[in-house]
């Protein structure tokens, strides 16, 4: 994927097998400079929307049919309904946190059209602790660990991750052929992804403060 993208990715340039007592398949990474996005402003966060959308238009190609699949990223939004019901149960109560505003918006937004074509290439955990920013500018994404096949609208979730309301709508414009029911999907995801943060940040205050961000570009605080 590495050599048609516009941004760097963590591509490597060695691969090893398990020997010597070593149990894990490993690699060599070229290193990646900058900061997280979720802690780092951009300078001109217009030109990074169109940055990254473009990376998307890019990347989100048809797979071929031996990609592998992800049982927690590419599939249709709604099918994630009994899980992200019981993790805004488990949130219920905690400061910053409207369960019910997030339930009602979550309900209006899964009623949408699945995508209709075939599987496409996705990043899979798209947001702004896996975007790196150096003097401003997008610089690499990275943790491709979730890569797989599926619906592009699991990825431009990542707009209300890194852009505010506006802005992120760029990311839509550069990204291709978006559809309304692909960016319903989307914002779906935003939701869905900022209901998992929040509920993994017990020790995290960064991937704290990334849901609540999230949520409040999404309108539900």
């Amino acid at each position: 994927l590495a050599v048609s993208l516009p941004i760097p990715i963590p591509a490597p340039v060695r691969v090893g097998r398990p020997a010597l007592g070593y149990p894990w398949n490993w690699s060599i990474n070229p290193w990646m400079p900058g900061s997280v996005a979720a802690v780092t402003p951009f300078a001109a966060p217009s030109t990074e929307a169109d940055r990254l959308g473009r990376f998307l238009a890019a990347l989100h190609t048809p797979a071929p049919p031996d990609a592998p699949p992800n049982p927690y990223r590419g599939h249709f939004i709604a099918d994630n309904t009994s899980i992200f019901t019981e993790r805004v149960e488990r949130l219920r109560g905690t400061a910053g946190f409207a369960a019910d505003r997030v339930l009602d918006r979550w309900k209006e937004l899964v009623e949408v059209e699945r995508f209709g074509d075939v599987p496409h290439w996705i990043h899979g955990d798209l947001h702004a602790l896996n975007v790196l920013v150096d003097d401003g500018t997008i610089s690499a994404v990275i943790d491709f660990g979730d890569v797989c096949a599926g619906d592009p609208a699991t990825d431009l979730s990542a707009a209300w991750s890194l852009f505010e309301p506006g802005v992120h709508e760029r990311v839509r414009a550069a990204a291709g052929d978006v559809d309304e029911a692909m960016w319903q999907r989307a914002e779906a995801w935003a939701l869905h992804f900022a209901v998992v943060y929040l509920s993994q940040a017990a020790d995290n205050p960064t991937m704290r403060a990334l849901g609540h961000t999230m949520l409040t570009r999404l309108g539900v605080t």
